[in-house]
């Protein structure tokens, strides 16, 4: 030992060095753990915080750069760490201190483990917003430096891929409808699981129901032209928890969303009000399309345009949680916060318009089945069979139900009378 410590001027610089090394690996690790630990919630609320905390959510929006700029210079590190180690092992061989080298070798592979791996990633999990929040302006810098060639180590990793593995053959694809059989062969207790299944068979439907079918229609939201100011919000009464805001140069479609949930006033000061990215879907996708567009884009609202790309509604993170977990989701329930199907007597009903079929369906245990048409709603189908817009007085039959026009409203809502066909006498 006392040789050992004799030697200082052959392992003390590299050990220093070794330090730094260490620190950098630690930081490198932690940093990964702690971005990547965040919570859909957490990357949401950061997008509206403070410089550091919108950093990471810009960080993260691109989490393939921000992972390969990580481990890249992670392994840089490890390679350094691990060289300077080699150097500083073959001096003490050659001064014959074989024990102290293969102790120093040891020491030097536990303490690379415990504090460039073990420890800062604990703490990255406990204090995860802290860490990426402390982390991201050099982590940012860090990704800055290696942009440059990511697109080559892109490049040779698909090279390596296809020589490696050139006839790598898809995985057969399980189709909604089989996964839908399935649940409905599970059994367990039956009030448990009808709970279950129907949730299951609810985010099933997120692929084959339309965003048309569940939007919010134009106008049934507030809309406001930028600049977002304090007093504007003071002037209005929203209807829901959003407000989409469009560019005073190009009036006509919003290209920002304010969320009512991020505004906060201090002291009677005023805080910077920040906008949300809109994101935008077409009518025609399907809900698991834009539940993935609205999670990959950490963002709670989309607008769903037309094939002419104008706005025709939005849809908001709330309403596909609603079409997923309840029993029997109603768009029209959500707009107007109460039943759109109202019983006023044996076998008849007071039934909005906006009412789709699906959930009409749905409530009288109908079968139901997407119209080749496209038609959605009551109105839609009304319109369908009548071959212009429904007026006051019009009458259908459909499905075994008749459907008398009782009320249009000046925005153009209806509300119809529906009562059960009787059912013909055998003789």
């Amino acid at each position: 030992m006392t040789e050992f410590i004799e030697s200082a001027e052959l392992w003390y610089s590299g050990l220093i060095a070794m330090i730094i090394l260490i620190l950098a690996s630690g930081f490198f690790s932690g940093s990964e753990t702690s971005f990547f630990y965040l919570s859909h919630d957490e990357i949401r609320t950061l997008r509206v915080g403070k410089p550091r905390e919108r950093l990471v959510a810009v960080l993260l929006s691109n989490p393939d750069r921000l992972l390969t700029a990580i481990l890249f210079w992670n392994l840089v590190i490890n390679l350094l760490y691990f060289a300077v180690s080699i150097v500083i092992t073959q001096r003490l061989t050659s001064k014959e201190l074989n024990v102290a080298a293969g102790v120093f070798g040891i020491l030097s592979l536990f303490g690379l483990i415990l504090f460039g791996e073990v420890l800062p990633k604990s703490i990255a999990v406990f204090a995860r917003r802290k860490v990426a929040t402390t982390a991201s302006w050099p982590l940012a810098a860090a990704v800055r430096v290696l942009d440059p060639i990511i697109p080559a180590l892109s490049w040779v990793t698909r090279l390596v891929r296809r020589t490696l593995w050139p006839t790598v053959e898809r995985e057969p694809v399980l189709h909604p409808e089989d996964l839908e059989r399935a649940v409905d062969a599970f059994q367990l207790s039956e009030e448990i699981v009808k709970i279950e299944q129907q949730v299951l068979h609810n985010i099933l439907d997120l692929s084959e129901i339309k965003v048309e079918e569940i939007m919010r229609p134009r106008g049934t939201y507030e809309t406001l032209t930028g600049p977002l100011e304090l007093d504007k919000l003071k002037s209005i009464t929203p209807e829901g928890d959003f407000i989409l805001v469009q560019n005073e140069k190009e009036k006509g479609e919003a290209n920002a969303v304010f969320s009512l949930q991020n505004f906060t006033n201090l002291n009677g000061k005023e805080r910077e009000l920040t906008l949300d990215e809109l994101v935008y879907v077409p009518w025609c996708a399907d809900l698991a399309t834009a539940l993935q567009m609205l999670q990959q884009r950490y963002t709670a609202v989309a607008a769903v345009v037309n094939e002419y790309g104008e706005t025709i509604g939005v849809v908001t993170q709330e309403d596909l949680l609603d079409t997923i977990l309840m029993p029997q989701p109603s768009r029209t329930r959500r707009l107007l916060r109460r039943d759109p199907i109202l019983e006023i007597g044996p076998g008849k009903y007071h039934v909005e318009g906006l009412t789709t079929l699906r959930h009409f369906c749905a409530r009288f245990d109908i079968e139901f089945q997407n119209s080749q048409d496209g038609q959605l709603t009551i109105t839609g189908m009304l319109s369908e069979q009548l071959d212009r817009l429904p007026k006051l007085g019009d009458h259908v039959s459909w499905q075994g139900f008749d459907f008398k026009v009782v009320h249009v409203s000046k925005v153009g809502q209806y509300r119809l009378l529906v009562s059960r066909q009787p059912i013909p006498s055998e003789f």
